[in-house]
Order: structure tokens, then sequence, then C-alpha cells
């Protein structure tokens, strides 16, 4: 997939302070600020299996465009063919994966990939998507282009605004909803969409992370 080649534009909502020139601004001393962190991080998921500790996946960005999306590898080397092998040969987690796009207990993630999920430190890499203005603090969660079917007449809500860090569904029970509900929850946001949404969003996400709420 081409990264410059857009789906198609859309102008849904105003922008909000997800897509202020000083949220750059923030993301960039967030990153500068957690590069010890980060490159804690990267030792210790290089040292899990000697594997590379970045992963980037095409997610689709605001107004259709292709962006990689950045994240600490949670999962073996060569999670895609491990998956396709169990699905191959399991019909029930197969069935799963169609339903949900995720196993709920998936054998590809590493020891250091669970605690990196739990406390969602795997997402850090993200800020450098935020400084590049492919996504924001709080927006929809980033998905791949075979996901968009799955938004049905609500995809234009997904497409007219950028992809988040954090956002309604990850405050509101993340792996414990279903499919239908993530997209709702995406709806939601961009119909509601405002300054006051994206702080009480963000304050919620610190609670949520405290507690480990939803994430596997």
């Amino acid at each position: 997939m081409h990264a410059s080649a857009p789906l198609t534009t859309f102008s849904f909502v105003p922008a909000s302070i997800a897509d202020r020139p000083f949220a750059r601004v923030s993301a960039l001393v967030l990153l500068i600020l957690s590069a010890p962190l980060m490159l804690l991080i990267a030792w210790l998921v290089w040292l899990e299996d000697g594997g590379g500790p970045l992963f980037a996946h095409y997610r689709i960005g605001r107004n259709g465009r292709p962006f990689r999306c950045y994240k600490f590898r949670t999962m073996v080397v060569d999670a895609d063919v491990v998956l396709r092998e169990l699905l191959a040969s399991d019909p029930h987690l197969r069935a799963q994966w169609e339903r949900d796009q995720k196993l709920e207990h998936d054998p590809r993630i590493t020891r250091i990939g669970r605690f990196l999920r739990r406390t969602s430190l795997d997402e850090l890499p993200q800020l450098y998507n935020i400084c590049r203005g492919e996504m924001a603090f709080v927006g929809p969660r980033p998905i791949v282009v075979q996901e968009l079917i799955r938004y049905g007449v609500w995809k234009r809500h997904y497409l007219s605004v950028p992809p988040g860090l954090t956002g309604l569904w990850q405050v509101s029970g993340r792996n414990d909803v279903s499919y239908d509900q993530r997209v709702a929850l995406d709806r939601d946001y961009v119909e509601q969409r405002s300054w006051l949404l994206d702080v009480l969003i963000v304050v919620r996400t610190f609670k949520a992370i405290a507690r480990r709420h939803g994430a596997r």
C-alpha cells in the first residue's frame, strides 16, 4: 500500500484540540522526555527473542490516507505467519478472528508484550505519528483498510478525523467490548467531538491504565 494515496476526502466536523499545532509540539516534548523509558523497553523486547523492538503496520488515517502506525512489538517474530497457521488449523479461533479481528487469548503475545499491553506502553511510539500529523492524542482507534467495511454507513465518520492514541474505545472497556460497540463509540466521538470531551477522555485514559481495565 502506498502511503501517499488517500482513499477519498471528507470534511465532517470542525477541528478540535487534537488538530492544533501545539499537539505536535506536545508530542515531540513527550517523545524526548520518554526516550530513556522507550530505550529500556526496546532493549527488553529485543532481549525476549532477539527480534526488532518496533512494529509498523499500515493503518487508515484522516481522509483515507494510509500511514505506518508504530508500536513496540508485543508478539513473536513472524506473527502474521503464525496467525495464518492458527486460523487454518482451528475453526474456533478462525470464527473469533472473523468476528472481532482479535483473539481473546492470543498465543502470539510474548511475556514482555503482555506487560506492555496491560500498561499501554506498547503505544508510546505513536507519539512519533502525532508529531508527523498522522494521528492525534484523542480520536477513533487506528484500523486497517480491511476493517473499513465493518463501519458500514459510519465509515465517513471514521475518515473525517485523525485516529487517536487514545479514545472512547480505550476508556470504555477496550477488549471487553464487541466490534459493533467499537464502531458505535467511534461514531459517538466524532459526533460529540469537543475540547472538553478530549480532556475527559485523556483523564479517563490514565484511570483505565491504572486499573488495567479491558487490557490484555
